[in-house]
């Protein structure tokens, strides 16, 4: 590795580390949003609704997804820089770091708009995210340090990948349907969260101090 100002590496670090901490924070307040609504279907409801109207304390939601996006944007100017300095590919770089901001701004957006605002369906604009674990893979692929960040991201992909054929019917329809679609969208959104975390911590790991 050629020399990278250390002001670089201790920002990417910084950066990554927001990257560890949103899919936290988001857990968090999906948890207590769910707690604090009565009743509430995790079977047949969309985790949207915790932020409508038919919801006691909406603003927990909407503020959680809110601040979550901001990090989400956060974060990908960190995976962004990191793939700089790990592999001087610049545009890999801006492509995962524009995957992540356009993430993070659909989150922003569908909080602003709650559920049933069709506008909330900004929201999709972070199904974009998916395809960030493929240009890592792209960007690392010469790395021979990188091992383990990169079976995690393949692995990610592929549960991904598996998750939105299902839920998007296109094999085994039926599979998904009105009863436990709750459960699915549950899955999907651990994984298409999650795994930012994960890769966050491993990417800051890779970084020398």
């Amino acid at each position: 590795m050629r020399f990278v100002d250390p002001r670089w590496r201790q920002a990417a670090r910084a950066l990554l580390l927001v990257g560890v901490a949103a899919p936290i924070f988001a857990l968090a307040a999906v948890l207590i949003a769910a707690f604090s609504y009565a009743g509430f279907d995790h079977a047949r409801q969309y985790l949207s609704e915790l932020g409508g109207q038919s919801a006691a304390y909406p603003w927990i939601f909407n503020y959680g997804v809110l601040i979550a996006g901001v990090m989400t944007g956060v974060a990908g100017l960190g995976f962004g820089l990191a793939v700089v300095i790990l592999t001087r590919s610049p545009l890999s770089a801006f492509i995962v770091g524009l995957l992540f901001v356009l993430a993070g701004l659909g989150l922003v957006m569908s909080s602003l708009y709650p559920w049933p605002d069709p506008r909330h369906m900004a929201i999709n604009m972070g199904l974009g995210i998916q395809l960030a674990p493929v240009f890592l893979l792209f960007a690392l692929r010469q790395s021979l340090e990188l091992t383990r960040l990169k079976r995690f991201l393949l692995v990610v992909f592929v549960f991904m990948a598996v998750l939105t054929v299902l839920t998007k019917h296109l094999v085994f329809p039926g599979t998904v349907n009105d009863f436990n679609v709750g459960y699915w969208e549950r899955a999907f959104a651990i994984v298409l969260v999650g795994w930012v975390g994960v890769a966050a911590h491993l990417m800051r790991r890779a970084l020398p101090r």
